[in-house]
């Protein structure tokens, strides 16, 4: 399977580089805020234009001033973006003069002898187009592009072009999708270092400050034919506890990136867990329902001799809604089990999908209905006649009975334990809804 082309977006802070990205994907992808420095790591995404399937990559500001934490690692990670890329979009802000260091970054982007596309963006009417000739003059270029992501102004001619610079292979028609892996956690507990390790280098920037990550940011592996999306989400704390606007943003983004994720993974501190924030993240992994695996990261900081059955004890008493989730102790500084992450994902994605014949289930109901009755709420027999399946991801079952009741809480945690054990429905939350006979 060839890799698919990239193309990508490059520019300094806030010349509309994220709204230019969405426009491009048709969706609201990368977080968009009036402040500057709102993307950090490159955001990833699988974009089709006129038959042409690629990569585009949405990157932190090309900013070198000293004034935002973490600009060196920023700056860093957009150029080694732009070394990767087939094709190269730098993007310039027209409402405002081109910068001397605008300069500098574009010759130095000349260098690296990429397919280079100069867009100017934020025009938003033709008497603002005569803006272009001073950056073509200082730029030496023959053309430049003005567009406005915002109002979508000459954007198909912006297509037009990425579809004609970017590799002839790019029309590969059938892909698997990609299994999206969405990593989630509290602050701080190395989901980015785990995705990093998984990729073999640093992809995403890593750092002691907590937020470092700020967006949901997709990063594409191919592992045994097997294409992944890892997506690293910001650490998922109470907004409560978050003053910056970013920040807030980032925690709003992340609880909507586990909605769209086939396979969830939970990364605790294995030093420290579970905490309040832990149990919080779990509940939403339930809610969501997702497959779900749970990593237990820096383990090699665990002091020998603690064993890792008390910490899945410790998990199983405090974290027992989501006992379903395999538990796995990884080091991201180590690379110890890491790997087994993606394996434990395929296999969890392919429980979740399982279907089971409605013969099948209804000699489960038989002996459940003989061994353990039913009861209600209020502690009444209830007398189930007839199951099935209903839906998948997560696994819905239908029961019926003559007078439906609200099941038991306790009674109904037994049932999905046997109903799973029954049926292997590992790493998955299962839903079961009465109806009337």
């Amino acid at each position: 399977m060839k890799p698919l082309p990239q193309a990508v977006i490059v520019g300094f802070p806030n010349v509309g580089k994220s709204t230019l990205f969405n426009r491009l994907l048709r969706q609201k992808k990368s977080l968009v805020h009036s402040l500057p420095g709102m993307t950090r790591d490159a955001v990833s995404a699988v974009c089709s234009l006129d038959g042409k399937t690629f990569i585009l990559t949405d990157t932190g500001g090309l900013d070198d001033s000293a004034a935002e934490p973490l600009v060196r690692a920023v700056l860093e990670r957009a150029w080694a973006a732009a070394r990767r890329a087939d094709l190269v979009l730098f993007v310039l802000d027209g409402r405002r003069e081109l910068l001397p260091a605008e300069e500098e970054f574009f010759i130095r982007l000349r260098k690296l002898g990429k397919p280079l596309l100069a867009v100017l963006n934020k025009i938003d009417t033709e008497a603002q187009e005569l803006a272009a000739g001073d950056f073509l003059n200082r730029l030496k270029l023959d053309s430049i592009l003005p567009v406005s992501a915002e109002h979508r102004r000459n954007l198909d001619l912006l297509e037009e072009e990425i579809v004609r610079l970017l590799p002839r292979e790019a029309a590969e028609k059938e892909r698997p999708q990609p299994l999206r892996l969405a990593i989630i956690g509290r602050v701080n507990v190395g989901k980015s270092s785990l995705i990093n390790r998984l990729c073999g280098e640093e992809r995403l920037i890593t750092s002691q400050i907590p937020g470092t990550t700020r967006d949901s940011t997709d990063t594409f592996l191919l592992r045994n034919k097997k294409i992944f999306c890892l997506v690293d989400t910001p650490g998922i704390r109470k907004l409560s506890r978050t003053r910056d606007e970013r920040e807030k943003a980032s925690v709003l983004k992340a609880k909507k990136t586990i909605v769209r994720a086939d396979v969830l993974c939970q990364v605790l501190d294995a030093r420290e867990f579970p905490t309040r924030q832990d149990l919080t993240i779990a509940h939403l992994a339930e809610e969501s329902g997702k497959p779900l695996v749970l990593a237990l990261n820096k383990w090699d900081l665990v002091p020998a001799g603690e064993f890792a059955q008390g910490h899945r004890d410790a998990i199983g008493r405090r974290m027992s809604f989501v006992g379903y989730a395999p538990v796995l102790t990884v080091s991201a500084l180590t690379g110890r089990r890491v790997v087994r992450i993606l394996d434990l994902a395929e296999e969890v994605y392919a429980l979740s999908s399982r279907r089971v014949e409605t013969s099948r289930l209804n000699a489960f109901l038989t002996w459940i209905n003989a061994a353990h009755p039913p009861l209600t709420k209020t502690r009444r027999r209830l007398k189930i006649k007839y199951m099935t399946q209903q839906g998948i991801r997560p696994p819905t079952f239908l029961l019926f009975a003559h007078r439906p009741a609200p099941l038991l809480p306790a009674y109904e945690k037994l049932f999905l334990q046997l109903l799973r054990g029954k049926f292997g429905f590992r790493g998955t939350p299962l839903r079961l809804r009465l109806r009337k006979s």
